[in-house]
């Protein structure tokens, strides 16, 4: 993985992908090792995390990885998930970031000269396109070691650099006797509820449907 030091850089995750990802490779991700391993990397000018929340859902499990992400250095970019009954009857659930994450790095782009995207979604391929018709370089970050491989082969190609995230386990994953992530470093619940609008409700990627639910989670 190569990077210039002088070079500004910004992170686009698209949160239920690398979740989906580092699942299928068996580790999790220490975000604070990430965000450390590109400072030492480049000039890190911003890490933005993409998701997906359900509003209605009094808890999630991944409500503590969103409120620590906030405060320690992410970008959260969320929105609430829509929810709607297929033609067999199934509930479903739509949260599909790709629009919000597409807008951000085409107006981020001036500011920035190393645009590194956490997916492996095909969909992207026309986004580094143009990243590159606008004179930048373009990583993507996903992998090659699953079964099928979740990464598509028209996005590895088109983008400058293609890191696979099988080979950064040693470098941002989580000790698996470590406890999650608990959002020391942000402010209570009750105070921390003054930032709702940062993050909207719970998720497309780490959170699992009840068991009495019926629904799945679909793309836009």
């Amino acid at each position: 993985m190569h990077f210039y030091p002088t070079e500004r850089v910004a992170l686009f995750v698209d949160g239920a992908n690398l979740y989906a990802t580092a699942k299928a490779l068996g580790f999790d991700i220490d975000y604070k090792r990430l965000l450390t391993m590109f400072r030492g990397k480049c000039h890190l000018v911003r890490a933005l995390y993409y998701t997906a929340l359900a509003e209605n859902d009094e808890y999630s499990s991944i409500r503590p990885l969103i409120d620590w992400l906030d405060y320690n250095g992410y970008t959260m970019v969320t929105k609430p998930t829509k929810e709607f009954t297929d033609a067999t009857g199934r509930r479903k659930i739509k949260g599909n970031m790709d629009i919000e994450l597409t807008v951000d790095a085409m107006e981020l782009a001036d500011h920035l000269d190393h645009i590194v995207l956490f997916s492996g979604d095909g969909d992207f391929r026309s986004l580094v396109e143009a990243l590159q018709q606008k004179g930048k370089r373009v990583s993507v970050i996903s992998t090659l070691h699953t079964q099928p491989p979740m990464v598509a082969d028209e996005l590895r190609r088109q983008a400058d650099q293609f890191v696979d995230l099988a080979d950064l386990e040693q470098q941002i994953g989580r000790d698996p006797s470590s406890r999650p992530h608990q959002h020391r470093d942000a402010p209570p619940r009750s105070q921390a509820a003054g930032r709702a609008g940062n993050v909207a409700a719970a998720p497309v990627g780490p959170v699992t449907l009840r068991d009495d639910e019926e629904d799945e989670f679909a793309d836009v």
